[in-house]
């Protein structure tokens, strides 16, 4: 697929931005060789490979939740400048 240089300037357009002719000629190659490669891909033979929703296998790294002893309410009060009922006072935040 080739792509024109008044195509562009239109999508360049319909974004609002404004560029200049050498801009212009810049992405129209960049955007064609972009095209040009997705062409190639287009040609691949794909047939019997299941469709992904990721390139790569995803797992979840994170550990799983367990209980654990926890600092204090007293050691966590214990700096704090102020405090009531056992939770921190802080300003008012209107």
């Amino acid at each position: 697929m080739k792509i024109t240089k008044e195509e562009i300037a239109h999508v360049a357009k319909l974004a609002r931005l404004s560029l200049d002719e050498d801009s212009i000629a810049l992405f129209t190659k960049q955007v064609g060789d972009i095209l040009a490669y997705m062409d190639k891909l287009n040609h691949l033979n794909t047939e019997g490979v299941p469709p992904t929703s990721h390139a790569i296998l995803i797992a979840n790294a994170f550990r799983e939740d367990e209980m654990r002893p926890s600092i204090s309410n007293e050691a966590a009060l214990s700096n704090a400048p102020a405090k009531e009922d056992g939770v921190f006072v802080v300003p008012k935040v209107l």
